[in-house]
């Protein structure tokens, strides 16, 4: 009996610090001037617009590049169930209500996974000479998102959240908080 209490309190001490973690992390924001932002995708409307969730993610990079933090955005994503590629309505949305230059945008057409964008994103980078990026996506993903992002061979990554929250939210961080560990033993 002993040994299960200790056994549960480590994992539960585990999954605090976990929770912690992210959370400092994904709501800390370290933003650099970058030569790329990149944005994650997300769900797509049967509408065909991007969701409030994938809107707050470009609105936020749309404000970090009229600021001048990075020249160029990576928009990436796959089809969805949908039926809509994600990095083609990013782009849509970014430049036609955030005014963003076409020539600005960089597509990743097929990052369905964290994993597949930061491979994919990094090929662009190298493909551009772009060196340093910054990510952004919701603050729960942002550790996994960096983690993936230096493991694909971009050294210099930094981070800013969207700044939108909704109850999914919980569940989300509590998937990170078992996706992480997972990732780390996983890439290495």
């Amino acid at each position: 009996m002993k040994r299960l209490i200790i056994i549960a309190t480590g994992c539960l001490l585990f999954g605090l610090a976990s929770l912690l973690a992210i959370l400092l992390s994904g709501l800390h924001d370290e933003i650099q001037v970058s030569d790329v932002g990149i944005v994650l995708g997300s769900k797509i409307m049967p509408d065909g617009t991007p969701s409030e969730r994938l809107r707050a993610r470009l609105d936020k990079a749309a404000e970090l590049y009229r600021q001048g933090v990075f020249t160029h955005i990576i928009v990436s994503g796959g089809t969805g169930k949908e039926g809509f590629n994600e990095a083609l309505v990013m782009a849509a949305y970014l430049s036609d209500t955030q005014s963003v230059a076409h020539s600005a945008i960089l597509l990743d057409e097929h990052g369905n996974t964290t994993k597949a964008t930061a491979t994919n994103s990094a090929a662009i980078m190298q493909a551009h000479g772009f060196r340093s990026a910054l990510v952004v996506t919701q603050f729960f993903h942002i550790p996994r998102s960096r983690y993936a992002l230096h493991r694909a061979g971009i050294d210099a990554v930094y981070s800013a959240h969207a700044t939108y929250f909704e109850p999914r939210d919980l569940y989300s961080l509590v998937r990170e908080m078992i996706a992480l560990p997972a990732y780390w033993l996983a890439m290495k």
